[in-house]
């Protein structure tokens, strides 16, 4: 495995490019401990010992540690990992082991996600955000089936009346930009309409 070039990172880190191999990024230390050089051969077996014991391990950790600071989905979790750098056989090893002990579960994530937040958002901008987060379709359904009960029409009530829109008479263009931001926020328009007590669609 030819090193083609060893580039200095921050945080006491090198980047080891090599000619026919994926790159690695290694501490200062274990460059040293490795006797890895630009224009010299790295070993095979050295290369896949550090690829797989070192870095895999490495990876593993780093999984641990940005779960242990808050639940995150699969497709977040994946892509903190690709940012800093691994590669992505070790990031699916890693995924694979987290996921395997349950530390990370999407579906659970989902419903702790709309039981949080259903008392602030509609059912479709909680599908929205949990596909944002890379949610499939399927689990997301699911979690709002399960754990969604909010009365949509008390919550569009609500932000009405933080609005102050039931206080005096309201002039077309006012009903039009309440109904257009209660539209963009999720809610029905047979819903918001039943609440703003207009009998038609405000267009």
């Amino acid at each position: 495995m030819l090193v083609q070039e060893l580039k200095d990172l921050p945080a006491k880190k090198v980047r080891v490019v090599f000619e026919d191999a994926e790159d690695l990024v290694l501490y200062r230390g274990e460059i040293r401990k490795y006797r890895i050089e630009e224009g010299e051969d790295l070993p095979e077996e050295e290369y896949h010992e550090i690829f797989y014991q070192v870095i895999g391990k490495r990876v593993k950790k780093r999984a641990m540690h940005l779960l242990e600071k808050m639940d995150r989905t699969e497709s977040n979790l994946r892509e903190k990992l690709r940012m800093n750098g691994y590669p992505q056989e070790l990031v699916d090893e890693a995924v694979d082991y987290v996921k395997r002990y349950h530390y990370i579960d999407d579906r659970r994530y989902a419903e702790n996600y709309v039981r949080f937040h259903q008392g602030q958002k509609s059912a479709v901008r909680l599908k929205m955000d949990l596909m944002r987060k890379g949610v499939s379709k399927d689990l997301i359904e699911q979690a709002l089936s399960q754990e969604y009960q909010s009365d949509e029409r008390k919550m569009i009530e609500q932000i009405l009346q933080k609005k102050g829109y039931f206080s005096g008479e309201k002039l077309p263009a006012e009903q039009r930009r309440m109904y257009g931001y209660l539209l963009r926020r999720g809610y029905k328009s047979s819903d918001i309409l039943h609440v703003m007590k207009c009998d038609d669609y405000l267009t």
